[in-house]
């Protein structure tokens, strides 16, 4: 008796492992597209926060910090925010993706994009492990973390990672926060395009990375916010691609906030911003 009851503890341990935080590499050993001078230190993450298993309602999202593809507002728009979703039963995970830099990679563009395939692929093959259903794993992505999160939604197609698993790289729903979607000039932030692509990217990858232009009829359902006077990422992003979304049959919504400029998470109550998200998931069956 007292060795069953070790045994389901050993167990009821494993699943909920990583309880509060712990943060583990996204690669086990060899980084894909790096260049020899890439430090270790420097190598991409996840940062785990799983809710109290009496809070668990097993559906979680993987969280896009923000920072125009130069720095990572990691606590702002990563572990606050997981922290939130925590507290409504909902699993969070933040990653810290590798910036584009030619100095350390082979192909800079692809770069983040790799880490956000990668880290769906490591949180749905641990799923089980973590006590969160393979079929309720979101994105969440913020400014140029929205890029990021429109970009895994909407290329997840190919794998630009090892993949001999044939594990599914779609997320099931995405929340896009004041996006980047657009590589155009007309709509672009243009710093977070010039950290991606560089300073004269090729008509191909302008439109490859313009995620508006991307969006099939199996794009994730997506929840997109923003302000309408953010004066760092033009509204229009969220706007076109919610017409693209709309165009294609997919399930979409578009909360506008009239006032805030960008980064008005930050200033909100959580319930303002946060609330709308879930009443999303509700209506898509990913919460409660």
């Amino acid at each position: 008796m007292k060795l069953l009851i070790f045994v389901v503890a050993i167990l009821i341990g494993s699943i909920y492992e990583g309880y509060g935080q712990q943060i583990v590499n996204l690669y086990k050993d060899v980084i894909p597209n790096t260049e020899s001078n890439f430090l270790r230190k420097d190598q991409p993450t996840i940062e785990i926060y799983l809710p109290e298993k009496t809070k668990a309602i097993g559906t979680s999202v993987i969280i896009f910090p923000g920072g125009a593809y130069s720095f990572l507002a990691y606590k702002e728009e990563g572990t606050d925010i997981a922290k939130a979703f925590n507290e409504k039963g909902i699993a969070a995970f933040v990653v810290k993706y590798r910036l584009p830099k030619n100095e350390t990679m082979e192909h800079k563009s692809l770069g983040p994009l790799m880490d956000a395939q990668q880290a769906i692929k490591v949180v749905r093959s641990k799923a089980i492990s973590w006590g969160i259903d393979p079929g309720k794993i979101g994105v969440v992505g913020y400014s140029a973390g929205g890029h990021l999160a429109s970009t895994l939604g909407t290329h997840f197609g190919k794998s630009y990672i090892p993949n001999k698993e044939n594990i599914s790289l779609r997320p099931d729903f995405m929340i896009l926060v004041y996006p980047v979607i657009s590589m155009k000039d007309s709509m672009t932030h243009i710093g977070s395009k010039i950290s991606l692509l560089g300073m004269e990217p090729s008509k191909e990858e302008v439109e490859l990375f313009s995620n508006e232009l991307q969006v099939t009829k199996v794009t994730p359902p997506t929840y997109l916010t923003h302000a309408g006077d953010d004066r760092l990422v033009d509204v229009n992003n969220s706007i076109v691609f919610y017409q693209a979304l709309q165009k294609n049959g997919v399930d979409a919504e578009l909360h506008l906030f009239p006032k805030g400029n960008h980064g008005f998470t930050q200033r909100l109550p959580v319930n303002v911003w946060l609330d709308p998200m879930l009443g999303f998931l509700e209506r898509q069956g990913f919460y409660k």
